[in-house]
This record gives structure tokens, sequence and C-alpha cells, in this order.
């Protein structure tokens, strides 16, 4: 996954992002080659900047890898600059790569994370091996898509390799990704999809590939691009095509050290614990109260200084330092404290505590019976409960991965939790902190053979305002296997398990625990093929916390340093961007529509020259009883230019589905000035497969 279009990364400490130290003087001088092509064995060429210290071909350096899809000329422009010329500065080549068909690269990108793209990467890495400014010594470091591909190479053991920094990545491709969740196909495949498909509709660039070359590459580009939200809906179970990629299918694959790190406001913090769990090479974790940005510029604050940290890490294992960096705990997390809910924080309080192992031996589960509207330590006489949800239960949820850079987090869920089985515990005699999963067990029927539930942990205030601490969905028929997924018999009575995602938060006394069951989630996930009544038994339905005590260790944890990073680029804008979110209903028609806008605006790259905007509107309907009045909507506009050469293409993709198919059309324009040069459009009727 990728990364918002708008501008993120401010130093002055204004309202628009967090304050940076910059950072102009280094232990060694730094030289940049903006581009150099790196030579493939089947003549294709991937483009490179490379940021290294000034005398590095008489005294080497290790090289750290960043290799995206995101185009390093203007995609990933902003953060690379803050980044990169920091690690040269302190004795490392930072290097970040175009994939192949992606920014200035040879090629063309078909998919995420094929076998080609880990090929590639593994000659790359050969490459900048035997460059003579390098030591033979690699590390990969990425955020999303680079997080991923860091760990799939590390599961190839090329030898250049000798160590990993992943960020809000996953290790399960299908359970854990922004495809599905519990079974439960996520709007967000479509919405990435979309994303990619403007994302990859851009040209490169002629002052780099040539005026000769850049318009015949682009073509090429244009007219193979794949659709793929057809692809991942092609596959609703996880079949080889999500194993291709997911490094859980065998952690003893990865032999180098691996720094897992996460942030509590993403999609992709549940990898960092089963990371630990499962590696068994040096390893630690870290997850803050972050999105799904680096560290060092992430809301909800606190930022750290993580560029710092990342260095602690590479002269650990690239330089052979001993840093002291493995003598600390393995996992260390922000613990949140409440928070009025709200839709955008620029810091979450709380504070930080860490575990020496993980799993740890100082978690003790504390378990509550769901009783009528209760949560209570014993279970009560069995009832059954019908849940029948509107499917318009989940306006209030948020974005399922937020980016921190406007309104993306939970609202105030007492909307959400009236239309829903709720149970509530007594008041809080005293602060009860959790750490990890927490677990809803449900003994529900349905009566359809197809269903889900959404299982929602609240923290609730004395005042009535309710905060989503975590939640869990569940794709019923997928309730044994997710590979191999079986109707429900209508009627029959079944105990499934819902894992919530890892948390860390702490409710205060007075304050009540809040489980929340419905069965729609709109617009987090697509709804039911058909609108489902479950009845849910109340005293063999339960839910389970992984409580962490305080420890007094905690408080003498070491501080991470201030938040610091290298001098940025000048930007200049030329239009101001815009953001809204914004839900209307129809009272006649009980239609509901969710619209979303994000406009980077245009701005120029003073360095370059180049000029560049994105304009992204999406549009969620459904109606409150049909689960098949449900339509999405994405379009982008991207433009890209420089003085005469100026670029525009707009990509719209729509979803729609019956009870048997889900059906997609989708049109992609390109203009060079205002002359339109393709056109391609897309019609496609997927069956569904228990989803």
């Amino acid at each position: 996954m990728g990364f918002s279009n708008r501008p993120t990364c401010p130093t002055d400490g204004s309202s628009e992002g967090p304050r940076l130290r910059i950072v102009e003087n280094f232990p060694r001088r730094v030289r940049e080659i903006e581009n150099v092509f790196i030579p493939l064995s089947d003549g294709c060429r991937l483009a490179a900047r490379i940021w290294l210290p000034e005398d590095a071909e008489q005294n080497p350096v290790p090289a750290i890898l960043e290799y995206l899809p995101y185009r390093k000329r203007d995609g990933t422009v902003e953060r690379d600059q803050l980044t990169h010329p920091y690690f040269a500065g302190h004795g490392y080549a930072g290097v970040r790569v175009d994939m192949r068909g992606c920014g200035d690269s040879d090629g063309i990108l078909y998919d995420e994370y094929l076998k080609q793209e880990q090929d590639d990467c593994l000659e790359v890495l050969r490459w900048l091996a035997a460059q003579p400014w390098c030591t033979g010594a690699v590390g990969m470091m990425g955020i999303s898509w680079g997080g991923f591909n860091g760990l799939q190479v590390a599961a190839r053991r090329p030898p250049e390799l000798k160590a990993v920094v992943t960020l809000c990545s996953t290790d399960d491709r299908y359970a854990d990704d922004i495809h599905y969740m519990g079974g439960c196909l996520l709007n967000d495949n479509l919405a990435w999809a979309s994303t990619m498909f403007a994302y990859q509709s851009r040209p490169p660039d002629p002052a780099v590939v040539g005026e000769d070359r850049w318009r015949e590459m682009w073509l090429k580009r244009l007219e193979e691009e794949p659709l793929l939200v057809e692809n991942w809906l092609r596959h609703q179970r996880r079949d080889d095509f999500w194993k291709h990629g997911s490094v859980c299918e065998n952690y003893a694959d990865i032999q180098c050290p691996v720094y897992a790190i996460g942030g509590w406001a993403d999609g992709y913090s549940n990898a960092v614990p089963r990371l630990l769990a499962g590696l068994s090479v040096p390893r630690k974790g870290l997850i803050g109260p972050w999105a799904h940005k680096y560290p060092h510029f992430a809301k909800p604050g606190p930022q750290i200084g993580f560029l710092q940290e990342a260095l602690r890490w590479w002269d650990q294992w690239l330089k052979g330092k001993d840093t002291g960096i493995m003598d600390e705990p393995m996992y260390r997390v922000w613990m949140q404290d409440w928070v009025p809910p709200q839709p955008h924080y620029e810091t979450r309080p709380g504070r930080w505590v860490a575990e020496p192992s993980w799993p740890s031996p100082n978690l003790q589960p504390r378990r509550f019976a769901l009783n009528p509207g209760r949560l209570d330590e014993t279970a009560g006489p069995e009832s059954g409960l019908l849940l029948r949800s509107p499917q318009t239960v989940g306006l209030g949820a948020g974005a399922w991965c937020g980016h921190g850079v406007g309104p993306d987090q939970p609202t105030d869920q007492r909307i959400e939790d009236g239309k829903s089985l709720v149970f509530d515990s007594e008041p809080l005699p005293e602060r009860l902190e959790i750490l990890g999963a927490p677990v809803v067990t449900l003994e529900l029927t349905a009566d359809k053979p197809a269903a889900f539930v959404a299982v929602r942990l609240c923290d609730v205030a004395p005042d009535g305002a309710s905060l989503r601490v975590s939640y869990g969905l569940l794709n019923l028929t997928h309730r044994d296997s997710h590979e191999h997924p079986t109707p429900l018999e209508p009627g029959k009575r079944y105990r499934v398990r819902v894992q919530l995602n890892d948390v860390a938060h702490a409710f205060p006394a007075g304050h009540r625990i809040r489980v929340a069951v419905s069965n729609a989630y709109w617009p987090i996930a697509w709804p039911s093929p058909e609108a489902v009544t479950l009845t849910l038994f109340t005293g063999a339905s339960g839910l389970e916390l992984p409580v962490r005590a305080p420890r007094p260790e905690d408080a003498n944890l070491p501080a991470f340093p201030d938040a610091e990073a290298a001098t940025p680029w000048r930007i200049t804008v030329l239009r101001d961007g815009d953001s809204e979110r914004v839900i209307e209903r129809d009272v006649a028609t009980g239609e509901t529509v969710y619209r979303q806008v994000d406009d980077s605006g245009r701005y120029r790259l003073d360095h370059i020259g180049l000029e560049y905007g994105i304009r992204q509107v999406e549009i969620y309907r459904i109606g409150d009883q049909d689960p098949n009045t449900a339509e999405v909507d994405i379009a982008y506009t991207v433009e890209i230019g420089r003085g005469d050469w100026q670029t525009r293409t707009e990509t719209r993709t729509v979803m729609r589905s019956t009870p048997t198919e889900f059906l997609i059309d989708a049109r992609l324009d390109a203009y060079e000035g205002e002359t339109r040069i393709l056109s391609r459009n897309w019609n496609r009727s997927i069956p569904r497969d228990l989803v």
C-alpha cells in the first residue's frame, strides 16, 4: 500500500505537520547522484537516486535500499530528501530505486509483490554490493510496499542483505492487508486499486529518460496497464495468489535481523507482534501512536527521532558496532490513554512501555461474559438476541488505514452503538491497561448462507462518549478456514472466534468497557450478498482482554531523541489543495452518501522545475436495508508537467454488486496538453465466492 498524495513534511512547526529539527552539517559531506540506471540481466534498466559520502570511493560505506513503485522523481521526493541524505551524512549510501514499470524505470508493472519484483531486487542488491563505494553490506528499509518487499526479499536470503527495517507492513497478504479482513472484502481493495490505477498512469520524465523515449514508454504503460481490482477480486479466499509474498508461510526463510515498526492509527500494526513471535532471528518491534507515515513526521504524535534509531540499527548490523540496541527490550509500544473521540489528533496522550520478549509472560487474560446489555464476570442464563443491522453501520469508523493528514480516525461511536448490540461493563473501579489482541467469542445462528460480523471494543466515558479502541471482522463462511470457506446452514448454531486488532490502551477508572456487535460495517467492508438476521446467544458468548499491569521499569526506558531530518527541498505552491469528508442522507429514499475529496493542489518542485497535482474523489452510496444498493465510485485527476510539456490522466472506477456477482466499470483517459492520446474502458463481472 502507498501514501497520501498531500505534502506532509513541513519543518516549521505549522499546523500542517510536526516540527522536524533540520540537520545541515553531518560527520561526512554528502553528494547526490540524481539518476543512475541499474542494468538488469534481461536488458531492463531501473532508475535510482543515490546519496553517499563524498569520499565513499576512498572509504566505502554500506548501502540502505528503499525499493518502491512510487516515483523517486516526484512521488516520494519530499520524504526521500529528508531521509536518505541524513543516512549518507552518517556514513551510508542512501539508495532510492523505482521498480520496473514505475517512474523513470523501464518495463511494465503488472501487479504488486510479483516474483519479478523480487528477482529484480536481488539483482539490485548484487549491483549495489559490487559498487566501489559500497562495503558489500546492504540493508533494506521501507514503509508499506517497501516494508512488504523488504521482508519478501529477505525470505529469498540474498547474501548481500544483512538487515531489514520494515514499517507499516504485513507478513500475511490475505488475512492482514488492504484487500480482506477476517475473510471480508475491504472497500480499500477497490480504493487502493484505484489509487494504483491513477499512479501508474503517469509518464516518465523526459529530462531523465530522454525526449525521444518518454512518449513511447508512457503509451506502452497505458496500453498494458492492468485493472488490479480485477486481479484481486478473482482471489476471494486464501489461495496461492496470496500465499506468495506472505512470509508467515515460513518465518524461517528470513535469516537476517528485522526491526518491525508500526502505528496504532495505521492499518498494519498487527504484523509487528506476529513477526516478533514467529521469527527466530535477532528482532525488535516498535509501535507508536502513528498513522501510515514514518515516525519522524507521522501523526498523531509524539514523533520520535526515527532516523537516529534507524542508524543505531544499521550501525549494529551493517557496520558491526555494538550500539546497545539489542540490549533493550524486544517490544516497545505507546500505551494510549483515553482521549475524547475525534476524527483527527495532533497527538495521543500516553507513555512508552516495553516487554523483554513476545509473546509476553507478563499478560493475564481477563474474561467477561456477554449477558443481555452487560459485560459481567460471570455468565447469566442463555438468551437469544436478534441482530439485523442497518447497512449504514460503520460511517463513523474512519479509514481502514489512516494517514494522519486529515479526518480519518473513528468518531464518537454512539451512533454506531445505537445500531448494534451493545454490552457494557460496570464502571471500572481502577485503571485497566491492555496490550495485545482482544478476542470475542460468539455463539450465533444466521438465516442466510453468507454473513459477517463486525465487533468493536469501545471505551465509554461517564458522559457517554464512546471511543473505539479496537475492532475485528469475520466472514462467517470463513469461521474455520480462509482457504476453504463453507456456507452457513441457516438455523444451525455456531461458535466463532473474532480476534480484534492488537492495541495498547488504558481504560480509566470510572469508564465502562463496551463490546458492540453488528452485521454490517460500511464503508469499511462490502456488504453480505443478502440482508441477514443473526441470533446471538448471550451467556454463551464472551470477551477476553490481554491485561498488562503497569511496571516500574517502564519509567526507566531510554528516551527517544527528538525528530530530525536532512534539509527539505523547496516547494512552491501554485494552487492550494483542499479536502472534505461529507455524509448526506436522503430521508425519503433511505440512501446515504459518503463523499471524500483529497486534492493536493498544484505545486512545483523547484529543484527540477516539475509541476504536479492530484485530485481524488471517492463516493460511497448505500441504502438502509438492501446490501446490493452499495456502490463505490472513485475518480482521480493527475497532472504533471514542466513548461510546454504538460500531461494529465483521468481515471474512474465504479463497483456495484448483485447477490451473485461483483460488477466493475473502469475508464482511463490520457492527455498530452489538451489532446487526448489514449482512452480505455473495462467492464467486468466477477462471481462472488462466499463474500
